[in-house]
This record gives C-alpha cells, structure tokens and sequence, in this order.
C-alpha cells in the first residue's frame, strides 16, 4: 500500500507515525507547504496537523484522489471553521481543545468495521479536539467530558474513498494506544477492506496432552476467543482423548492428524506435541490447507524453518507460533522501559531460569524428543532477548555442564552467550544444578540497569484431617518484581520499583483470530521466529562441539 502524509509537525514526529503506517510499504513524505508529488498510484492520505495552506489545483487532485477511492486520515487537521475545502472534504468542524492528559474513548453508536473487535472503551495519554461532525457523517469514537459526549473519530464516504477525521493521536504518547492506532491503521485501508468477523474459524490441537496442559489451555483460549471455535483434538491416547471430550463436551477427539486433515470444519491447527515432532506435522497441515499455531519452537534448525515458511507462503496459509511468555506481566514491564528509553541505550542483557533439583523424566528432558536442553526455556529467554534487542546476533558460544542428573539425557546446564557485531552482548543461563537463583533478569544500558529476581511462589491452606498443607508452584510461573536504578548527573542512583500490568486474556488467540478475519498484523511472525530457531540451532552445535564459537 502506498501513503501521502502531508505534516506540518515536527520530523520526529514520523517515528510516532510508524504503527499507524504499519501496512504502508511505501510511504511519501511532504513536510509544511512543500509541492505535491504526482498523487497517481496512492493508495492512503494522511494528513497529521492543521494542513498548510496549498494551490487549489493540489487541493482538487487531493479530492479526486479521495472520490477515486484513496482513503483519507485526518489527525488534528479539521477546521475550526464550516467552509473551505477541508471543511468540505472531512465533513467536520474542531471545537475548543481539551486541555491533555488521561482520556477515556469509547465506541460511538453507529456500527463500524474500523472498530470491530476493538474494546469497547480504552484509556489513552492526549490533548484532544473535539469534533462537530456534519451531515452523511457517522462517529465512531467519542470521550465524555463533565457527562457530555464529544466525537473525536469520524468517518464518511467521499465517492469510492473514505476519510476519516480524528480529534485523538495529538500527542506521540496517544499513538502508543493500541486500540487508537489499529483504527487509523484500518482506517487506512481500500474502502471495503476492513472485513467483519463472519462465522467462527473452527480450531483443533494436535496434542492435547496431559490435564491442564497446552491443549487445555488452547481450548479455553479458542472457546473464550470471539471469532475462533474448538471444533477437534488429537491425540494418540485413548485416555487423553477421553479428558478433552469432557473437557470440551462436543468436541470432536481424533487419534491422528490424517483425520484432523480431512475435517472440512477446521480452519486452523494448533501443533502441541514434543518439538521433534513439529516441523513435518506442521508441513503436513499446511500442504492439507491449514492454517497453523504451533507451539514453541517451531522446529529445531534453521532449514526446516525455511521450510515451513516457503510451504505456508506457497499454500497461502498463516503459520505462527504460541511465543505467549512476550505477554507475560514482567516482560510486558521491561519492554515498556527499554521502548520508553528509560534504560537508554541496551547493551547487555541477562536472563536465568532454573534451581537445584531433579529435572523431570518425561519428554522434556530427553534430546530425542525435546531437541536438547535449550529447546525448552530457550525458546522464550532467546525470544526475550531478541524482542529486546530488535535483531539476531552475529556470534552464538554456549558452554553445557552433564555432571549431576545421570537418568536424564539433557544437559544439566547451559550458557548460552551472544554478541553482536556494534559490541553488544547477550546470556541466557540454565541450570538444574544451581542452588542459590540468579535473577530472572539483569538488564543494562546507558542510563541505568533493570533487575528482576525470582520469589517462591507458595500455596497454604488448611485441610480438614491434615491439618496445614503447603504447594510450591513452579518458580518461574510468578512475575518477578523488576528494580530499575538510574544514574542522574548530580545527584546519584534513584530505585524505582515497576508496577506490573494486568495481562491481556489470551492474547495470542485473540491476535489469531484478528489476523484470520480481519487482516490484522500477527503478533508472532514466523520471521520473528526464525532468528530464535537460528541461534537456538547454533547453541546446540556449540555444546555439542565443547564451547565452539559459531557464526550466523
């Protein structure tokens, strides 16, 4: 899709731009009152800031642009008067501001597909312009101030065009809301491609697994997930099959993929089986016509990750992958601080995970099947990381320990460390045999350093005819609270203690299905995924080979 912004900001402001321009591949720039360029072939106009003034004949091919079929976003450009050309082609008029601080939008009264799927009411950081919107206009987003409704998002036809006017997105700090800037991004789509939900994507885990595990919680996250529906399961025992169909009274339990292949009802396949087993289940589905979510990791190297990506490009199907710890509450906490520069400029980051005790003896702690020992935790610590850093490392060293846990055939520990070619660095340390915990994160950068140390995690109760009783969960299940300490010029250290968010209720199903109906962007691409399958890969040829360094 090619875009237009006409701005009269300033040119940081195209940073704050860019998740609103997310599906633009080409955008043209055009800063103040400097000449139009040839507007043939665009597809998407944005006009951010009251508009400068321009020759008529610019302003008549930017309206025969619109009535052709070009859509139109207007952020705090509507006049404050009702004639002019751009009174005219938004169809609105600005009130008075209001002054900027926390504001609640909700959803106007008229259906919209620019808000389908979106909350129904969500809190953003910005100054705001009221709007009067005029006739043949419809409001799509509103915020109360004093118990009145003001319209601060409005939409209209303009020929074959759309144009959509908001009083909302002022300040960069609005454009990091989520919900705001995926309406102006479908805002900016071809009128007519903004799509609805329609009938429920069926679902099936191949999987299903053990009570409560992963094929659970993929039944709970598709049966609580507008637009997705748990329609089959497979597993090859009979006992599991059994647990899913009273899990999921309905629900279809089949004891191989060929038959979940057939099933005409299922859209899209979550693979949850051991990760051995991921690449050539996934190529299998994927050649039937599934859509596919697979568990991590996707697969175990690198080649077979270009392959699962060429089969689900050449297919045309959607391949992702169930990275769910990027939504956990602490991560979600240090991203917002390394994002917001609070950290300034990253240049090590740690992460651990592990104690002294006996790993488990089933499929997790054999190479055959798990792929080895980083495979596991790996999968998230490594995305963690690169999330974090934004690209993959250039040099992958890991050093692995067998000295304890002798029934068991992965490695007892591991260090896994990265560089990059400007000189940052990177670890990812685990351990069966480490007594006392490092923290879960340890994070520095040039303006201060990020800390997150594990808490024991227990449940205490009182049984009758026990008496007390005491569970300990798995450490790593408990957010961990993060320590951010900055050095200021003058003065010295000063500790913050981060509050943790609420996390979003299944938000990787939730993104699954925007992605299936709506077109939204994934939240896991496979791209994104390969680079963690690249050093995962060389991590293991380096313990397999003493601590060799590897080049990616």
């Amino acid at each position: 899709m090619r875009a237009l912004v006409l701005s009269t900001r300033s040119p940081e402001r195209r940073r704050a731009l860019a998740p609103v321009l997310a599906e633009c591949d080409d955008v043209v720039w055009v800063d103040g009152s400097a000449s139009l360029p040839s507007l043939e072939g665009v597809d998407a106009i944005v006009v951010d800031g009251h508009p400068a003034p321009r020759p008529a004949d610019e302003l008549h091919e930017l309206g025969r642009a619109v009535e052709a079929g070009a859509s139109l976003v207007a952020l705090g450009a509507a006049p404050h008067e009702a004639d002019g050309f751009w009174a005219g082609l938004l169809g609105v008029t600005a009130g008075d501001p209001f002054p900027p601080g926390e504001w609640f939008a909700k959803l106007g009264e008229g259906h919209s597909h620019l808000t389908t799927r979106v909350d129904s009411e969500f809190s953003l950081v910005d100054g705001v312009e009221p709007l009067e919107p005029g006739p043949g206009t419809v409001t799509t987003l509103a915020v109360s101030r004093g118990y009145r409704d003001s319209a601060v998002l409005v939409e209209r036809a303009h020929g074959a065009g759309r144009v959509v006017t908001s009083g909302l997105g002022l300040a960069d700090s609005a454009l990091t809301s989520a919900p705001l800037t995926t309406v102006l991004r479908r805002a900016l789509r071809p009128e007519g491609s903004a799509g609805c939900c329609g009938r429920a994507i069926g679902l099936a885990v191949v999987g299903y697994g053990p009570f409560g595990g992963m094929g659970y919680l993929h039944g709970l996250g598709a049966t609580a997930t507008p637009g997705l529906e748990l329609v089959a399961v497979v597993d090859t025992s009979p006992e599991r099959r059994k647990a899913a169909e009273d899990d999921f009274p309905g629900v279809r339990a089949y004891s191989n993929v060929a038959e979940v292949a057939a099933d005409g009802d299922v859209g899209v396949v979550v693979v949850a089986t051991p990760p051995a087993y991921h690449a050539a289940l996934s190529l299998e589905l994927l050649r039937a016509g599934k859509h596919v979510a697979c568990e991590k990791p996707l697969c175990l190297t690198l080649a077979e990750a270009d392959q699962l990506i060429a089969t689900a490009a050449a297919n045309q199907r959607v391949l992702t992958v169930h990275q769910n710890r990027r939504w956990d509450p602490d991560f979600l906490a240090l991203r917002r601080v390394v994002e917001a520069g609070m950290l300034g400029e990253l240049f090590n980051v740690e992460t651990f995970v592990g104690g002294f005790e006996h790993p488990c003896r089933a499929w997790h702690s054999e190479v055959s099947v798990s792929g080895g020992a980083v495979y596991d935790w790996g999968s998230h610590h490594v995305d963690w990381i690169l999330q974090l850093y934004g690209s993959a490392p250039a040099q992958v060293q890991t050093v692995g320990h067998k000295r304890v846990w002798h029934d068991v055939t992965n490695l007892d520990q591991l260090r896994v460390r990265m560089t990059w070619p400007d000189g940052r660095e990177a670890e990812f340390f685990q351990s069966d045999v480490a007594a006392i915990r490092r923290p879960k994160f340890y994070v520095q950068g040039t303006g201060g350093t990020l800390a997150g140390h594990y808490r024991p995690l227990a449940f205490e109760r009182v049984e009758p005819g026990r008496g007390y009783v005491r569970e300990m969960a798995h450490h790593a299940e408990a957010p961990v609270e993060l320590v951010l300490a900055r050095y200021e010029s003058g003065y010295g250290l000063t500790e913050t203690t981060l509050p943790l968010p609420t996390p979003p209720r299944h938000p990787f199903h939730s993104n699954l299905a925007d992605h299936l109906h709506l077109g939204e962007p994934l939240a896991v691409t496979p791209e994104s995924v390969r680079r963690v399958i690249a050093v995962l890969e060389a991590s293991q040829r380096s313990s397999d080979d003493a601590g060799a360094l590897i080049q990616l």
